[in-house]
């Protein structure tokens, strides 16, 4: 059955592509999702950026970054340090890419803080392979196609259902009996099913530097929000695939195809405004009639993960 859920929000640190510019910080992004908090690729100066966005570095239980490249991971000995100084001691797991396993555990010999870290290399296989559980939702990952091995990261709610009132009422069920028939799945010859309506659970995934590949379609496949990387715009085509990236028009169709309902945009290359890569996108969803909305990111934005429609 549905249970009352918490916070779901991405909180947007950072969206410049490999530099940084004025107004745009390296990458870094944190997901609020029930209580938990887990961080995605934190690249250099993301402990500042934290302290903007008013993020509690305790708060945060993983980081998981996609590869190697250092404007994607740099940050990892700042936001360690920073939860030694808030919580000493406190655990920390760090999630990567198998090739990137000696990169994250020599950034987190540099830090040399009090914090209890465990680096959990992850397969760069083409299938969904297991990461974690994250306040009861499965953290899943799969190869994506960079210049170094990468991956992309889907949380996932299980599908669940919610009592319908007026059924219930109907039904005669009430008080105690309410958790009776939710325990027991039949009461007084009523069905579970005939008293309550499905709910989709609601899915997050997180894609950065990777070339078009049908991974990115399964990653964000039906994702309330999907958070994809649009380096370059599309009249440079060969220049993103040669340096292993997507193009705004690409992520857009992407997401219509594969249903997302909402797309972040980040990971700008500074050769472009942004507010052009977002117009391209919302063309090539037009294009197809989707109905995936566009959020371009800016560093502090705060995103809410759209709440899920009962079926």
């Amino acid at each position: 059955m549905s249970h009352g859920r918490g916070t779901r929000e991405l909180v947007v640190l950072g969206t410049a592509g490999q530099a940084p510019t004025r107004t745009r910080n390296h990458n870094g992004y944190l997901l609020r999702w029930d209580g938990a908090s887990v961080l995605f690729d934190p690249g250099e100066g993301i402990q500042r950026q934290m302290l903007h966005a008013g993020i509690s570095s305790p708060r945060i239980e993983r980081i998981c970054v996609t590869h190697r490249h250092n404007d994607h991971c740099l940050g990892v000995p700042g936001v360690l340090n920073r939860m030694a100084q808030d919580a000493p001691g406190r655990a920390v797991t760090l999630h990567g890419p198998a090739d990137a396993a000696r990169h994250l555990r020599d950034l987190a010999v540099v830090a040399q803080a009090h914090v209890a870290v465990t680096v959990d290399p992850v397969p760069t296989v083409d299938a969904f392979v297991p990461v974690a559980d994250v306040a009861g939702s499965a953290l899943t990952a799969r190869a994506l196609d960079h210049r170094v091995p990468a991956v992309g990261y889907r949380l996932g709610e299980p599908d669940g259902s919610s009592f319908s009132p007026g059924a219930l009422a109907a039904a005669g069920i009430r008080g105690a009996d309410v958790g009776r028939l939710q325990r027991e799945g039949e009461l007084h010859g009523v069905r579970l099913a005939d008293v309550s309506t499905p709910r989709p659970g609601q899915v997050f995934a997180f894609v950065m530097d990777t070339r078009d590949c049908p991974a990115v379609a399964e990653l964000v496949r039906d994702a309330d929000l999907a958070v994809l990387e649009c380096t370059y715009a599309h009249r440079d085509l060969r220049l993103a695939h040669d340096r292993g990236h997507l193009t705004a028009r690409q992520a857009g169709l992407t997401a219509a195809r594969a249903g997302v309902r909402t797309l972040v945009l980040t990971h700008f290359s500074q050769r472009y405004d942004a507010a052009e890569l977002g117009e391209e996108a919302r063309a090539a969803i037009a294009e197809l009639g989707g109905r995936t909305s566009v959020h371009v990111a800016s560093d502090l934005d705060v995103v809410p993960v759209p709440a899920r429609a009962r079926a």
